[in-house]
């Protein structure tokens, strides 16, 4: 589906964004694993959360909705069914990298997973290496790529360094973790803590040791049982960013994103945004704060002129699905805009630095891939034209916000894209233009 998005005038009102996409996952998951029946509140519906329903359903679980609620009653911890046909992922990297974490220590057990063409070019081989060290058996098309298949083993503990911080890794490795005397993952730099704050609240001994300077160790230890009442997902600032950079970007505009998760593994964004100079006004939560819930908040946009800035590698995997956006940002900022230490970016749904790279080219900014990151040089705005998503829904929404800040528009091909995490993005638009 091709979809154009014109210049726009002013964005003005409050809007709740999707909730969150990371969280939703983990909470289907641990719901999954858990002894008891398990509450889930404003799940995300969309096609990466569906696919990780249908899996853990595939799984043992059962799945009941409940208009805004979802009721999963799990199979326990270590009594997941063994599925005859492979488990699709569809294309929800997340789903694909945390439930091997899972399923390495169903004994006696065999799960091969699989997913769409973007999926199966995506590496994992960063999550077999620890979990062989742990004892599972892994075997993958080519030594590291889907379809792979997980054959679940006794696992023995690990003390095991990132060599790139990664929250889908690390969370793998301490899911995998709950059934050994102790696992722990140390962070060069710190990375989302969704899992571990889930995880802690489900009644899990987590210990998390460091500090912003020094980096992580996240210890998980012996788990009879994983018990959660309610989770309550709040409002996915991965999402809320692409309205936060319209905000920024189209003239005059004023925008409240009510209810959106504020923590601060995941507000790198927002930081970014604050040295740039733009107004985003929020109650985020303290670097370093680790709690078993997730702090949740109303974020204030206003239009607002934008500096270059310089993103350093540890500021990328507390902003690293933004980073595409800080590209964006950059066309219009005065001076010059580096993002640096983001190879991560070249094994997401596409090869992101490549794609917005070419994609904003031709939209006319200035910008020129780095092997890490890229940099781009402000020239004010963009002309507008067309941009291929080709199948990443970061980059079909990169596309529909370029659009309305351009000088002509923008033709976004393959819009359909969006639907894997913001289905509604274009009737949001809409409503806030209007």
């Amino acid at each position: 589906m091709n979809l154009r998005f014109e210049p726009s005038g002013p964005l003005r009102g409050t809007i709740r964004v999707p909730s969150d996409k990371s969280i939703s996952h983990r909470a289907a998951i641990l719901g999954a694993m858990a002894s008891e029946p398990v509450r889930v509140r404003n799940y995300l519906d969309a096609a990466d959360t569906r696919s990780t329903l249908t899996a853990i359903q595939r799984l043992g679980a059962i799945v009941e909705e409940r208009g805004e609620e979802l009721v999963i009653r799990g199979c326990g911890l270590r009594d997941a069914l063994s599925p005859t046909n492979p488990i699709d992922v569809g294309n929800a990297g997340t789903l694909m990298r945390l439930l091997p974490g899972w399923l390495s220590f169903q004994q006696g057990r065999s799960f091969m997973l699989d997913g769409d063409a973007s999926i199966r070019r995506r590496p994992v081989d960063r999550i077999a290496e620890p979990l062989r060290r742990m004892g599972a058996v892994i075997e993958a098309r080519e030594g590291r790529y889907p379809p792979f298949t997980v054959h679940g083993a006794a696992l023995g503990g690990i003390t095991y360094e990132l060599p790139v911080a990664s929250a889908q890794v690390k969370s793998c490795v301490l899911l995998a973790g709950l059934v050994t005397d102790s696992t722990t993952v140390i962070e060069p730099v710190p990375s989302r803590d969704h899992t571990e704050r889930m995880l802690a609240a489900a009644g899990a001994p987590v210990l998390r040791e460091g500090s912003l300077d020094t980096g992580y160790r996240t210890t998980v230890g012996n788990t009879d049982e994983l018990e959660l009442d309610m989770v309550d997902v709040p409002g996915d600032l991965s999402s809320a960013a692409f309205l936060i950079a319209a905000g920024v970007l189209v003239p005059d505009s004023r925008l409240v994103l009510e209810g959106v998760g504020i923590n601060w593994t995941r507000t790198g964004f927002l930081r970014i945004l604050e040295r740039m100079g733009a107004i985003v006004l929020s109650d985020a939560e303290p670097p370093g704060e680790f709690a078993p819930h997730e702090p949740v908040a109303d974020v204030d946009v206003r239009n607002a002129p934008i500096e270059g800035t310089t993103v350093e590698a540890d500021e990328v995997p507390l902003a690293i699905d933004e980073l595409p956006l800080v590209a964006l940002l950059g066309c219009f900022a005065d001076g010059e805009t580096l993002v640096r230490g983001a190879q991560e970016l070249r094994v997401k749904e596409s090869d992101r630095i490549a794609s917005v790279v070419d994609g904003l080219r031709g939209l006319g900014a200035r910008i020129e891939a780095l092997p890490d990151g890229f940099a781009v040089t402000g020239t004010g705005g963009l002309r507008g034209g067309v941009l291929d998503a080709g199948g990443d829904h970061r980059l079909a929404l990169l596309g529909a916000v370029a659009g309305l800040a351009s000088e002509q528009g923008v033709e976004v091909v393959g819009m359909e894209a969006a639907d894997v995490s913001y289905p509604g993005f274009a009737g949001d638009v809409s409503r806030l233009a209007a």
